[in-house]
Protein backbone atom coordinates (compact mmCIF):
# COMPACT_ATOMS: atom_id res chain seq x y z
CA UNK A 1 0.00 0.00 0.00
CA UNK A 2 1.14 3.43 -1.31
CA UNK A 3 0.44 6.84 1.22
CA UNK A 4 0.26 9.77 -1.01
CA UNK A 5 2.22 12.23 0.46
CA UNK A 6 0.55 15.50 2.44
CA UNK A 7 -0.02 18.39 0.10
CA UNK A 8 1.91 21.57 0.18
CA UNK A 9 0.25 25.35 -0.93
CA UNK A 10 1.69 28.09 -1.24
CA UNK A 11 -0.70 30.96 0.51
CA UNK A 12 -0.73 34.84 0.53
CA UNK A 13 -2.03 35.47 3.95
CA UNK A 14 -1.31 34.36 7.45
CA UNK A 15 -4.72 33.54 8.71
CA UNK A 16 -5.77 30.53 5.91
CA UNK A 17 -8.46 27.95 6.18
CA UNK A 18 -8.53 24.11 5.28
CA UNK A 19 -11.10 22.10 4.66
CA UNK A 20 -9.68 19.32 3.03
CA UNK A 21 -10.39 20.77 -0.79
CA UNK A 22 -12.87 17.33 -1.42
CA UNK A 23 -15.57 18.88 -0.94
CA UNK A 24 -18.05 16.40 0.92
CA UNK A 25 -14.89 14.07 1.33
CA UNK A 26 -12.49 16.58 3.22
CA UNK A 27 -13.08 17.85 7.00
CA UNK A 28 -14.70 20.27 9.08
CA UNK A 29 -13.37 24.35 7.74
CA UNK A 30 -10.10 24.86 10.70
CA UNK A 31 -8.89 28.93 10.68
CA UNK A 32 -5.08 28.43 10.73
CA UNK A 33 -2.53 31.14 11.84
CA UNK A 34 1.03 31.18 10.10
CA UNK A 35 3.33 31.92 12.50
CA UNK A 36 5.43 35.07 11.10
CA UNK A 37 8.76 34.05 11.82
CA UNK A 38 8.24 30.09 10.57
CA UNK A 39 6.18 30.53 7.42
CA UNK A 40 3.98 27.50 7.46
CA UNK A 41 1.78 25.73 9.18
CA UNK A 42 0.37 22.36 8.86
CA UNK A 43 -3.69 21.25 9.08
CA UNK A 44 -4.00 18.99 12.10
CA UNK A 45 -6.82 17.48 10.07
CA UNK A 46 -5.12 16.27 6.46
CA UNK A 47 -1.22 17.23 7.49
CA UNK A 48 -1.43 19.73 4.36
CA UNK A 49 1.29 21.72 4.73
CA UNK A 50 -0.15 25.80 4.17
CA UNK A 51 3.59 28.11 3.25
CA UNK A 52 3.37 31.86 2.92
CA UNK A 53 4.41 32.94 -0.24
CA UNK A 54 7.24 35.03 1.51
CA UNK A 55 8.59 31.63 2.96
CA UNK A 56 8.31 29.48 -0.73
CA UNK A 57 11.33 27.47 -1.52
CA UNK A 58 12.82 28.71 2.19
CA UNK A 59 10.96 25.43 3.92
Amino acid sequence: MVTQAPETRIVDTYRVACDGGEGALGHPRVWLMIPQTLGWVECPYCDAKLIHKDFEGKV
